[in-house]
């Protein structure tokens, strides 16, 4: 394991492949030989448990659950990097890489094909062009799921873990609110990385939930409305909201005051059960 830290073991290995770095791939493989392991052990995978990677660069982090995880399946998009891994992982048999792009992928198949539709860990470092997609997706895809510990943007992370009703949250916010209990576990500076990128890191772990922290009486139309509401972040909620669904602003203010809400309140000043409240008079 000690080699795939090494920076310069690395490059030679990359290079006897032929490998070069992809921009638009957002390549920046981990190499801190002290993350990975404290990675691993958050990801509370264990040798009861299966683990799905996204993007397991040369390894490192991919080596470290597979000697706290029962399988370890890593998904991977650059089919340059096969051989690589091959090599990297020759002592991990219980490693399996599937080629694919997790954003187009029937993951609830592939947990079904791999591991039999029992509960996984997801743990990985994710490109930041797809954190947004890749989380939402795995959150509101019904999977069987019982931890996501990723890597991220460091104020990606932050606002990931900002709960609704705080400045700093988004629709993202509220869907990771209503799926998970979203923890910032810690920070990662950008010199953990090759190449190193222009911003820190941070990992967050989601717990998944069994029952949301609110009840509303149309889950599809909760989201659509928080969606909504923070389209249009420098105008207020009933404005955004009456521009992005088909929902009279008048109605929307009604609806608002209602519930003993300003009408002139902002998206990022709702609270998860406000929002609720909300999404349920509109309905």
């Amino acid at each position: 394991m000690g080699k795939l830290s090494d920076p310069s073991y690395i490059r030679e290995v990359l290079s006897r492949h032929g490998f070069h770095f992809s921009k638009a791939l957002g390549q920046n493989f981990l190499i801190n030989s002290s993350v990975c392991p404290r990675m691993a052990e958050l990801s509370e995978a264990d040798r009861t448990a299966g683990v799905i990677e996204v993007g397991p660069g040369i390894g490192v982090l991919t080596w470290e659950l597979s000697q706290r995880a029962k399988k370890v399946v890593a998904i991977e998009l650059d089919r340059r990097l096969f051989p690589v891994l091959s090599e990297t992982l020759s002592d991990c048999p219980n490693v399996e890489v599937v080629e694919g792009d997790v954003l187009k992928m029937d993951l609830k198949a592939l947990i079904e094909e791999k591991f039999g539709g029992e509960e996984v860990c997801v743990c990985a470092n994710l490109p930041y062009y797809i954190t947004s997609p890749v989380v939402m997706g795995l959150l509101e895809g019904g999977l069987p799921l019982h931890t996501i510990t990723v890597m991220v943007q460091k104020e990606a992370a932050k606002r990931i873990c900002t709960p609704p009703g705080r400045r700093e949250c988004g629709a993202v916010s509220v869907s990771v609110w209503y799926h998970s209990e979203p923890k910032l576990l810690f920070e990662v500076g950008r010199g953990s990385f090759l190449p190193a990128p222009k911003v820190d890191s941070a990992v967050i772990s989601l717990r998944m939930r069994k029952t949301p922290p609110v009840s509303v009486r149309d889950e599809s139309f909760f989201f659509a409305l928080s969606k909504a509401a923070f389209a249009q972040r420098r105008k207020t909620a009933a404005n955004s909201i009456s521009a992005c669904l088909p929902r009279e602003k008048g109605a929307v203010e009604a609806a608002l005051e209602g519930l003993g809400i300003s009408k002139t309140i902002r998206a990022e000043q709702l609270t998860m059960e406000q929002l609720a409240a909300l999404s349920d008079r509109l309905l």
